[in-house]
């Protein structure tokens, strides 16, 4: 009996030390980062009811037609070409822009704030059809793309 009571004693504390060890070799750490490490870049955002410049440039190899809601009939835009329009202050209604493409091809809008009164628009080929058709500037100074 004076034989067998360590290795009664032994076998649990081999047993939990098996089990500890084992769980530890598979458990990973866990690494905090912040959110600038994994989040997209900070979203635009325009002061609601400022004057805000607008540029729309066509980045494709086709016409593209644009056309700012409230404001203007479509205009032709040649691959290439840029055109600039300021909206906002006072009682204008917010800013819509329209565009499509004359081929029917997807459209991809990138969107930039190159100053904080500028909202510049790149029509871009490409996109799952029917594409990117509009921008919108919210009433809270956010940006949409539709």
């Amino acid at each position: 009996m004076a034989k067998l009571l360590p290795t009664v004693l032994l076998a649990p504390a081999l047993m939990t030390a098996t089990l500890l060890f084992s769980q530890t070799q598979a458990i990973s750490p866990a690494w905090a980062g912040t959110c600038a490490s994994r989040c997209g870049p900070k979203p635009l955002q325009f002061t609601p009811g400022q004057r805000v410049s607008v540029e729309v440039v066509n980045q494709t190899a086709s016409l593209v037609q644009v056309q700012k809601v409230f404001g203007t009939d479509p205009v032709p835009m040649r691959p290439g070409q840029e055109l600039k329009f300021v909206q906002g202050g006072g009682t204008e209604p917010n800013i819509s822009v329209y565009f499509w493409d004359e081929t029917a091809l997807p459209l991809q809008a990138r969107l930039s704030q190159p100053n904080p009164k500028t909202l510049r628009i790149e029509i871009r080929p490409g996109g799952r059809p029917p594409g990117d058709r509009s921008v919108y500037l919210l009433n809270d100074g956010r940006v949409a793309i539709f």
